[in-house]
């Protein structure tokens, strides 16, 4: 690797995945255009034809590593921050997807800088079997910290691992990924290195997260959710100036609150799920009762009822001036 632009190093952390997505997850990292890629492969000590498979790949471009035993996901979520020699790092998951261009499209959109904290593209969601679901490019270009934080919570940008470059030493300064239960730790890492150092923002999709359909269950981890929300909702406010706080408080209190409580809703036992809404309302201050959204989404609906209702009117309104000036001219 002679090339005088910055390393990006790929690292995709796996388990089990031979028979399913890992394969064409690595040749959508081997085969990037961009010519100065490393490709890393951590595998957690997975009982299938993972080695088999990554090395059916060959090149310099791919280093591949094996656990002796389960180190859990996070903990390979790191190791291959360690390993990483890049300037930049993505963290591929093994069912997630990069189109060929990514890397190129993000140093280009970066200059080729190695200062930036974080380099981000859209992202389209896809579904088991590969087709697309949804696609969600990237609105957050020159947005201030605080208004980057906000467009999260209402939509304008979202925060994926497959669709977001790390300035790899700044990442390994602030001890990799990580959060209180662990279950927000990249969007921890990505808001801190972004207010600290920076990010570039580019428009167009290009990156694709796997959506499944597994039935996961929640009800067990509603309140370490909860834990990690507060935690990152607090990070965030002490990211932004004084005067942007209460901004970002309130959306992020309404965002957070409503996802947990969609996450208790699933809960099949009643009087756990009413104890799980309470830590929610309490987490966030008392500030959104559990009933408060389906209010909302049911005034929501109401005002959208009349809105066509009226519209309709005018439409025929409208309509019957128009026939009656017709009728006039004749």
């Amino acid at each position: 690797m002679n090339d005088s632009r910055p390393l990006v190093t790929i690292a995709i952390p796996t388990y089990n995945r031979a028979d399913g997505y890992l394969r064409q997850v690595l040749e959508s990292a081997i085969n990037q255009t961009y010519p100065n890629v490393e490709v890393i492969v951590s595998d957690n000590c997975s009982p299938d034809d993972t080695e088999t498979v990554v090395k059916s790949f060959s090149g310099p471009r791919l280093r591949y590593f094996r656990h002796a035993e389960n180190i859990g996901p996070n903990n390979n979520f790191n190791f291959c921050v360690e390993q990483a020699a890049g300037d930049y790092f993505l963290l591929l998951h093994d069912d997630d997807l990069i189109d060929e261009d990514f890397v190129d499209v993000c140093m280009q959109a970066a200059d080729h800088r190695t200062d930036v904290g974080i380099i981000r593209t859209g992202t389209r969601l896809i579904d088991a079997q590969g087709d697309v679901l949804k696609e969600r490019p990237n609105r957050a270009g020159g947005l201030s910290t605080a208004d980057f934080f906000r467009g999260w919570f209402t939509g304008k940008t979202s925060l994926y691992l497959c669709s977001t470059l790390f300035n790899t030493r700044r990442l390994k300064e602030i001890g990799g990924f990580q959060s209180k239960h662990n279950l927000f730790q990249d969007v921890v890492a990505e808001v801190q290195l972004a207010a600290k150092f920076g990010r570039v923002d580019v428009y167009e999709v290009k990156a694709s997260f796997r959506k499944h359909d597994l039935g996961m269950t929640f009800s067990s981890k509603v309140d370490q959710w909860c834990e990690d929300s507060r935690f990152l909702l607090d990070l965030m406010c002490d990211l932004v100036s004084e005067d942007q706080v209460p901004a970002v408080k309130r959306d992020g209190t309404r965002y957070f609150s409503r996802m947990n409580y969609d996450l208790a809703g699933r809960i099949q036992s009643p009087l756990e799920r009413l104890t799980t809404y309470w830590t929610i309302y309490r987490t966030f201050d008392y500030r959104y009762p559990p009933f408060y959204f389906s209010l909302y989404r049911e005034n929501r609906r109401r005002i959208r009822r009349v809105a066509a209702k009226v519209k309709r009117k005018l439409m025929r309104t409208n309509l019957e001036r128009t026939r009656h000036s017709e009728q006039k001219s004749l």
